[in-house]
């Protein structure tokens, strides 16, 4: 089987920019962004509130078409400017893990259907969805509060689960929008560790948006987007 390294990058995205509005009530978002995530590292995304952070997150996770510019997946061409080249929904839940900024788990499902109910709309047998599901909740440490409705987990676990949930279908991509912003430093650091044990031993490619500076040393790359331009931060952790 081939390596991580064998494998096409988890996306590869080229002069992606973003214009709402024309004429004088234009606002370009994001600017001839290009970056490229590999499988099996984790990268963060940081800069302040309205800077394209989240413009450029949902363009990725093929939400919000970008204007101009190309998309490629896993070496599949999804976008050519505003243009899907592949159904966007279906790729999208087939192919790409998200992860919000709050767990949003199904309140009446328990941790362990919250998962399952990610792998069967992908049309995987109930069984095997089941099975596919308990070995996440305990890849993530969350099994023994399988059977628990979300109301009666922690913050942290209900996060956890929410992991598990965008792994179900063992993506090649995770985007992850502040998924620590809701927790407290210790829990915050817990999760985030956790994007790096999925990228290094699941081999997907991680990017987490966020403005948490006390995970730096997590990332194996830094990106940094400012009036909708991206630049590799170089060095981070040796600062």
């Amino acid at each position: 089987m081939s390596g991580p390294t064998e494998l096409p990058p988890a996306i590869d995205v080229s002069n992606l920019r973003k214009v709402y509005g024309s004429g004088h009530t234009e606002i370009v978002a994001i600017r001839d962004a290009t970056l490229q995530i590999n499988r099996g590292e984790v990268v963060g995304l940081f800069g302040p509130s309205g800077s394209g952070k989240s413009t450029l997150l949902t363009a990725m996770a093929l939400i919000n078409p970008p204007t101009s510019g190309h998309i490629v997946i896993g070496g599949q061409p999804v976008m050519d400017g505003p243009r899907a080249m592949v159904d966007a929904r279906s790729f999208r839940r087939q192919n790409i893990g998200f992860v919000f900024q709050k767990p949003n788990l199904i309140p009446f499902l328990t941790a362990l259907e919250n998962v399952q109910v990610a792998l069967e709309i992908n049309d995987t047998p109930a069984k095997k969805a089941r099975e596919r599901a308990l070995e996440l909740l305990e890849y993530l440490s969350v099994h023994p509060r399988a059977d628990n409705l979300p109301v009666a987990l922690s913050g942290g676990e209900q996060q956890r689960v929410a992991v598990a949930r965008a792994l179900a279908n063992n993506p090649s991509l995770i985007l992850a929008d502040e998924p620590t912003a809701s927790l407290d430093g210790a829990l915050g650091r817990q999760v985030m560790e956790l994007f790096t044990k999925v990228a290094h031993e699941r081999h997907a490619g991680v990017l987490v948006v966020t403005h948490d500076a006390r995970t730096l040393d997590v990332f194996d790359r830094i990106l940094d987007v400012e009036d909708g331009r991206i630049q590799i931060r170089a060095n981070h952790k040796t600062q």
